[in-house]
């Protein structure tokens, strides 16, 4: 289990971005932050990972306090980020970058598996460059593929996985969630606001002005999120859109 305790995280610059939050990630569960457009979110995604440190607070997980790791440090914790933007590898093939994220050289068959969890079909990957020759949708799918090639992976953090794809590719993005739940994967922490990936979430927290308006059962939170029960706490009606809140 992952424990934010009252972390705050203020810029350099001044200014608060998170104000005390308090949150418990279960093991086991897809849990959503959602929330308006500078409410914190990728914030606390980042300071989760290990991208940047809370200026106070502590992160505790299971058991260990982990609040001034970074990256590398978390990640052989078993944290996982997943960009908005994946890194794209120009002179990397993808079965490289699943063989360094697993840390071995990986079979036909392993590098089968782990492409046909997220929707690939390994002959059509595995000897292609991870760089700008792949679509939105399919660099995020190998970007999912090279998290599960990890062998501790326990948390994997995806920051709005929607961002820059077409719908396909996103009903795609939908169909991994999914499967992984059914598979007993990873737990998962998804940033997003659009309503299909919030339909499937164990868990939802609300997020706005750097603070938790919100959280609870998903099948709980998000039918007031749609009724706009929560207008007066957080601004729902700046997450309204296309396929979204």
């Amino acid at each position: 289990m992952l424990v934010l305790e009252n972390i705050v995280w203020t810029l350099p610059t001044g200014g608060d971005i998170l104000k005390g939050v308090n949150l418990e990630i279960p093991d086991g569960k897809l849990t959503v932050i959602t929330g308006p457009n500078g409410g914190g979110k990728t914030s606390l995604a980042k300071i989760i990972s290990g991208v940047e440190t809370p200026t106070s607070g502590h992160i505790i997980l299971n058991g260990e306090d982990i609040t001034e790791f970074d990256v590398t440090q978390r990640a052989r914790r078993g944290i996982g980020y997943a960009f908005q933007q994946p890194v794209r590898f120009k002179g990397l093939t993808v079965r490289s970058l699943l063989e360094l994220a697993a840390g071995e050289s990986l079979s036909e068959p392993a590098l089968c598996g782990l492409l046909g969890k997220v929707g690939l079909c390994a002959r059509d990957y595995i000897d292609r460059e991870a760089d700008a020759s792949l679509s939105g949708g399919e660099i995020k799918r190998v970007e999912i593929a090279t998290l599960l090639a990890r062998r501790n992976l326990s948390l994997a953090v995806f920051d709005e996985p929607e961002a820059g794809i077409d719908l396909w590719s996103f009903s795609g993005l939908i169909d991994v969630f999914q499967q992984l739940k059914k598979d007993s994967g990873p737990s998962m922490l998804i940033i997003s606001h659009q309503e299909r990936i919030l339909q499937i979430a164990d868990n939802i927290v609300v997020i706005a002005d750097g603070k938790v308006r919100m959280s609870g059962a998903g099948g709980e939170v998000l039918p007031m999120l749609l009724e706009g029960e929560m207008s007066s706490q957080c601004p729902i009606h700046e997450m309204k859109g296309r396929d979204c809140l």
